[in-house]
């Protein structure tokens, strides 16, 4: 199950990416919120990391405006790594290379397509595993 949330700038984005999801037959857990009235992104990003680091979810998806306030926020949970990613190339190594397990989009930065695409690209690669990856993961957890 993908946990996904966004704040009213990344609203729009968050309906599209969760239609596409369920059309692939992946279940989402949408954290909200609900609308484009203007609310707090940290209640929506904290949500999701939340979820993704008790296991409720395998991973997570926040958008707001930029990506960037809804990554800080999801970073803040201890066990999550959250990118934000603005091409496909970005999405997939952040996935070998850093297990990512949020995804941070920007809808104010990218659009649908692009967007769908980094979703697609996120889930759909998996952590490389390799020694050197796996260390520096490992150092990342410590602090």
């Amino acid at each position: 199950m993908i946990a996904i949330g966004c704040d009213h700038g990344g609203y729009e984005l968050k309906c599209r990416i969760v239609k596409h999801l369920e059309d692939r037959g992946i279940e989402c857990k949408d954290f909200g919120c609900y609308s484009k009235r203007s609310v707090d992104y940290p209640e929506y990003g904290h949500a999701v990391a939340k979820s993704v680091a008790a296991g409720e979810c395998a991973l997570g998806i926040v958008i707001c405006t930029t990506g960037i306030g809804m990554s800080i926020a999801a970073n803040k949970v201890k066990g999550i790594r959250a990118a934000l990613c603005s091409d496909s190339l970005s999405a997939s190594l952040t996935r070998l290379h850093n297990n990512a397990n949020v995804l941070a989009l920007g809808a104010g930065i990218v659009g649908e397509k692009l967007a769908i695409q980094i979703v697609d690209t996120f889930i759909d690669t998996d952590f490389s595993k390799e020694e050197r990856h796996a260390r520096r993961v490992s150092m990342i957890e410590e602090v």
